[in-house]
C-alpha cells in the first residue's frame, strides 16, 4: 500500500485551526504531512523563527485512515530568496526537518543550482530539499535545462503546490501554465505536489492529486510518486542533509567453520570424507 504525503500545510498561531488541518489530511490517508514557516527576509540576516514542537499540537495524534498508525508530523522551512544573501544556513535551520527555497530572481535560480560548489556572491551553496515553483504568478523568469538538470543531479525536487488554484480561477492558471512549462524540462522527474493549505477545505485527497498531476502534463505514474516515492525521497534527503552525508557501508559476515560444514551437501561432505 502506497505511503502518501503532503510536504506544505501551512503554519498558523491558530492551534485549533492547525489541528482541524492535520486531521483532514489524516481522514484522507496522509501517512505524514509537514508544517511549512515561510520566511521572506527583508535584510540579509533574516530572524528565524523556532518552529512549535510537534508534540504540543496534540496529546494524541489522529489515526490515519485505512491504517493502524498515526499521522506522522514534521517541521519545515521555506525560505523567499530574492538575494543570495538571504539564505545563509544557521544552526536555527537545524530545528526543522526539511528546508525548502523559493527563488524569486533568474540569477538566484540559473547560478546556484548549476554551480552549487562555489561561494562566490550570486552562487552561494543553497543546501536544500526543495526548490518552490511560483503558483500566485507567472513565473517571473524562464526555466533553463541546465539548472534544472543540476538540481535534479543533486537530489533537488521541485514543488508544485495546488491550493492557490482552488483560491482564484487567475491563480490556477498560473499553476497550471508553471508546471507545464516545467514539466517540459524535467519530463517528469523529481516533481511533489502539495497543497500549501491554510485551511481544512482546501485540502484534497492522494487520488484527486494524482489526477491533478495529469493536468500538469505527469504520467500516470510521475503523478502518483508525486505524493509518495517523490515525498519519502525528499525526507531522505533531508535527513542526508543534516547528517552531512548519506553513507551505508556493508560487508560480508564471515563464517565459522561450525556453520560451513552445516551448509556443505551431504554428497559433497561424504567425498570429503573418503579423501
Amino acid at each position: 500500500m502506497s505511503v502518501f504525503m503532503d510536504l506544505n500545510i501551512i503554519s498558523s498561531n491558530d492551534k485549533n485551526r492547525l489541528q482541524s488541518i492535520i486531521e483532514t489530511a489524516a481522514h484522507l490517508s496522509y501517512s505524514t504531512v509537514a508544517i511549512n514557516y515561510v520566511i521572506e527576509p527583508q535584510q540579509k540576516k533574516p530572524e528565524i523563527p523556532k518552529p512549535q514542537s510537534v508534540s504540543d499540537i496534540f496529546d494524541k495524534f489522529p489515526i490515519v485512515q485505512g491504517k493502524s498508525s498515526p499521522i506522522k508530523v514534521l517541521n519545515r522551512l521555506t525560505i523567499v530568496a530574492s538575494d543570495a544573501s538571504h539564505f545563509r544556513p544557521t544552526n536555527e535551520y537545524k530545528n526543522f526537518d526539511l528546508v525548502a527555497v523559493y527563488p524569486k530572481t533568474e540569477k538566484l535560480f540559473h547560478c546556484l543550482y548549476v554551480f552549487p560548489h562555489l561561494s562566490q556572491a550570486a552562487c552561494m551553496t543553497f543546501d536544500v530539499d526543495i526548490i518552490c515553483i511560483a503558483v500566485t504568478e507567472k513565473q517571473p523568469f524562464h526555466f533553463k535545462r541546465a539548472p534544472v538538470n543540476g538540481a535534479i543531479d543533486r537530489g533537488v525536487f521541485f514543488e508544485i503546490c495546488y491550493a492557490a488554484a482552488i483560491r482564484d480561477n487567475i491563480m490556477r492558471r498560473y499553476t497550471i501554465s508553471n508546471a507545464f512549462v516545467l514539466m517540459e524540462l524535467c519530463k517528469g522527474k523529481n516533481i511533489i505536489v502539495s497543497s500549501g493549505a491554510e485551511r481544512p477545505l482546501e485540502l484534497r485527497g492522494p487520488y484527486d492529486i494524482a489526477n491533478l498531476g495529469l493536468v500538469f502534463s505527469l504520467s500516470d505514474g510521475d503523478a502518483k510518486a508525486a505524493v509518495s516515492t517523490n515525498c519519502r525521497s525528499v525526507l531522505l534527503h533531508g535527513e542526508t542533509r543534516a547528517t552531512a552525508f548519506g553513507v551505508v557501508h556493508t560487508m560480508k559476515k564471515p563464517q565459522t567453520p561450525e556453520k560451513q560444514e552445516e551448509e556443505t551437501p551431504a554428497p559433497k561432505k561424504a567425498k570429503i570424507e573418503l579423501v
